[in-house]
């Protein structure tokens, strides 16, 4: 079998390197698994760089997404041929060893959207269902509205009836956004709540933001009284800024999330029904997200490269056994 390891935290284009061993050995309770696809995500160069919130100890594999197939097992709960999520941890290599109760199996349906539904999609589908309870009509805002959780975001407030607002820091952005569905775009700024007030006349009932900073607090004044603010990114690198008064006299609720808890707490049969949800929207073309190109372990340096790409358009994929 063949894995990426960093025996370091560092730049993912110094520290990374490609393992060949033999198989992992197979205890009772576990089954064997081909590893069909793996994202590169922010999540995994942070992981790589040292800078991520749960950090395994090196020499480590990374990955903590992807999609595979069972080829072995030892044991009973699922299948030789399944289709599994992978539970996060190492995901970058040919095979995976791991608990028959850890693996999630899902219907067929596009591999690659399916290789990417652990993170992103989860995020955006908890972040919808836990903080306010949405109706069809209401409005949402949201923060870095062009990231692959945005997209998400979009998607199922469409499938849903959600009204979705989205801020972003450029134009050229702002009409791709539209294109997929968006109900409006904003330019990020300090007249952003004007804009908005111009457009909408409904004020919003959930904001999401992942930049912080600044547009933490920007995105808190479009709220409606006790409306809820839930912070689950830093994009711009600077703390979270808001004025008192919009907590005090507006009762702005603030909320943090971040996925892992969740993807450790939550039981076996919470995972599955929220996996099988998202994977029905796959299967329905209701939730997507583009795909800039696939690369071999052995690629792992040019795969490294073309995710720093400015202006990629697109996810960046390992296909460990092939495409």
């Amino acid at each position: 079998m063949k894995n990426i390891v960093f025996s370091k935290f560092g730049d993912p284009k110094e520290v990374l390197s490609l393992q060949e061993s033999g198989s992992f050995p197979m205890p009772e309770g576990t089954a064997r698994v081909d590893v069909l696809c793996a994202p590169v995500n922010p999540s995994d160069i942070a992981t790589i760089e040292g800078r991520y919130g749960d950090l395994p100890d090196p020499p480590a594999t990374p990955g903590l997404e992807g999609i595979g197939r069972v080829r072995e097992v030892n044991g009973t709960g699922i299948d030789v041929g399944s289709l599994v999520l992978l539970p996060g941890g190492g995901t970058w290599a040919t095979e995976m060893v791991r608990n028959i109760e850890e693996l999630v199996p899902l219907p067929h349906a596009d591999v690659d959207q399916l290789s990417m539904l652990t993170i992103n999609p989860a995020t955006a589908y908890l972040l919808l269902r836990d903080y306010v309870e949405l109706k069809p009509g209401d409005w949402v805002i949201q923060s870095a509205a062009n990231s692959a959780v945005g997209q998400y975001v979009i998607q199922l407030g469409k499938a849903r009836g959600i009204k979705v607002a989205c801020v972003v820091r450029s134009e050229a952005a702002k009409a791709k956004l539209l294109a997929d569905g968006a109900d409006a775009v904003f330019l990020d700024g300090p007249d952003l709540i004007e804009h908005v007030q111009a457009a909408i006349d409904n004020k919003m009932r959930l904001a999401l933001d992942a930049v912080a900073g600044e547009t933490f607090g920007r995105l808190a004044e479009t709220l409606e009284y006790s409306g809820t603010l839930v912070l689950f990114g830093g994009l711009s690198g600077h703390p979270a800024q808001i004025d008192d008064g919009l907590i005090i006299f507006n009762n702005v609720q603030i909320k943090g999330f971040w996925l892992l808890p969740w993807i450790q707490s939550a039981s076996t049969e919470e995972k599955a029904e929220v996996y099988w949800a998202l994977t029905q929207e796959v299967i329905a073309g209701r939730l997507h997200a583009d795909v800039a190109a696939h690369y071999s372990l052995d690629q792992f340096t040019d795969a490294m490269r073309a995710y720093e790409t400015p202006g990629r358009n697109g996810k960046i994929l390992f296909a460990p056994n092939g495409i």
